[in-house]
């Protein structure tokens, strides 16, 4: 009988790996390499087997009580054909058939998942969007991905590439707006982390007196500034701080509001670093939804946090392998445990 899934979290800074009961869904074992991705695509994918071969290990598993090997990793990429496509933040990794060879190296079902898609199905497996069918995950963080999920499947669309909406336009002629896609205007240039931070130390490049402790707690070095700089300041009360985060939250609101109008989803969950701003943001975006929407439920629907922060990726490349009667077996499992 098979007991464990594995998931791989690929990123561009590290391979976090982990073993999963799919009885109770819980982390038997895990491990966080980094990804050499500046040594290209050999010495990276080195890194990934290491990791896979380090869990297996540490938890003294045998194969033979592994149901399969899910893979997560930042796209473009083909999920039904396994391949690993251009992703910028990982160098030499092009038409990489990425789940073929880990099938090969270790001889265990392998599949391959957008990281984004692999969050969002996490959230409904085991965290806030539990119980609902039509979800949008947003992910917000050095860019901005999402997730679509119909009936409680991944939409993956004819090429296995659906779901890109950081990269939906909402300002086309934004000089300052330049995508890495290569676009002008994408709701990423514009609300993602790095971009938000731009844009703040453009205004007090612009306005070096504006009444802020931003300054001073840089040292007057802006290019020190970050997203945790922002929320700290933000949460001593620095009107400049909150006022950049209610922009971001309006952008990310108008964005939504079109989102909602093409999918009427039953929530949507805010995961990635910057949706732990809080309340501020939160505010903002449900307050924006409503008035760029046509929809009339959009007041309606639900914007919550996402629950799963910490190995939020392993959980997702792991639920790639996970069939629909083991989610239910879990979701009632939690049932049990409220």
């Amino acid at each position: 009988m098979k007991k464990y899934v594995i998931g791989v979290d690929i990123g561009g800074t590290k391979v976090a790996t982990g073993i999963i009961s799919i009885r109770d869904g819980k982390l038997k074992k895990k491990v966080v390499l980094p990804t050499h991705a500046k040594d290209g695509f050999e010495g990276s994918l080195e890194q990934v087997y290491e990791s896979i071969g380090k869990v297996l290990q540490m938890s003294g598993t045998g194969k033979e009580h592994i149901e399969g090997i899910g893979v997560c990793a930042p796209g473009p990429l083909n999920p039904v054909k396994g391949i690993v496509h251009n992703p910028p933040n990982l160098p030499g990794w092009n038409e990489v058939p990425l789940a073929s060879l880990i099938r090969k190296k270790f001889r265990i079902k392998t599949r391959l998942e957008n990281d984004a898609n692999a969050a969002g199905m996490a959230e409904v497996i085991w965290g806030a969007a539990r119980g609902y069918k039509h979800v949008l995950y947003v992910t917000v963080s050095t860019g901005i991905g999402t997730a679509i999920i119909i009936n409680g499947k991944v939409f993956h669309g004819k090429n296995g590439m659906a779901g890109e909406g950081g990269h939906m336009t909402i300002n086309y002629d934004d000089k300052y707006g330049k995508c890495n896609c290569g676009n002008i205007g994408c709701i990423e240039a514009l609300a993602s982390g790095p971009y938000t931070i731009k844009r703040l130390r453009r205004k007090l490049e612009k306005n070096p007196g504006l009444k802020t402790n931003l300054i001073d707690m840089v040292d007057g070095r802006l290019n020190d500034l970050t997203m945790i700089v922002l929320s700290d300041a933000a949460d001593e009360g620095d009107r400049l701080a909150l006022e950049t985060i209610a922009e971001e939250g309006r952008l990310i609101g108008i964005w939504l509001g079109s989102m909602i109008n093409v999918l009427d989803p039953e929530i949507i969950v805010i995961g990635g670093g910057v949706s732990l701003m809080g309340d501020v943001l939160f505010k903002e975006i449900r307050k924006t939804i409503p008035t760029h929407s046509i929809n009339i439920f959009a007041d309606k629907t639900p914007v919550v946090q996402a629950r799963l922060k910490r190995d939020v990726g392993i959980f997702g490349a792991a639920s790639v392998l996970l069939k629909p009667s083991e989610i239910a077996a879990l979701e009632k499992g939690k049932k049990r445990q409220k």
